[in-house]
């Protein structure tokens, strides 16, 4: 094999690796409707029913959900989430996200598939009408 030729072919070779390594994303951003919420009440780690009902029932001081969102963080090493009707996503923004517990939201971002992780364009508040599905912008 010449040289011209192994030469092209390691050129191919490494940028069909590039391609193939880049991050899978779900068809780039998508725009996502739920709550901001914590790990923890969202993936039933000391919940039962995916909400913070159970939290807010055995600690008096936590009085709204986003206390409750707020206080798994700190003091149960959650992270903050955005929960829709069928799914818990992780959030790469966590600051952005904690100005936001307890409310209902749109999130603009680009989902990982392999990691359930959506990085963050925007966060807004939910239109009334909103569904809690994920679809594209």
């Amino acid at each position: 094999m010449s040289r011209t030729t192994r030469l092209s072919l390691s050129i191919a070779a490494i940028a069909g690796t590039m391609v193939f390594s880049l991050p899978a994303r779900a068809g780039g951003a998508k725009t996502f409707f739920g709550e901001i919420a914590d790990s923890q009440c969202a993936l039933n780690v000391h919940s039962l029913s995916k909400s913070h009902n159970e939290m807010m029932n055995m600690k008096p001081e936590i009085k709204t959900e986003s206390d409750c969102a707020r206080y798994c963080v700190k003091e149960r090493g959650g992270k903050f989430v955005l929960q829709t009707k069928d799914n818990v996503y992780k959030l790469d923004a966590q600051v952005l996200a904690e100005e936001w517990l307890g409310l209902k939201v749109k999130v603009v971002g680009t989902l990982d598939p392999k990691t359930g992780t959506i990085t963050v364009e925007s966060i807004a508040p939910q239109a009334p009408n909103s569904n809690n599905a994920a679809r594209p912008n």
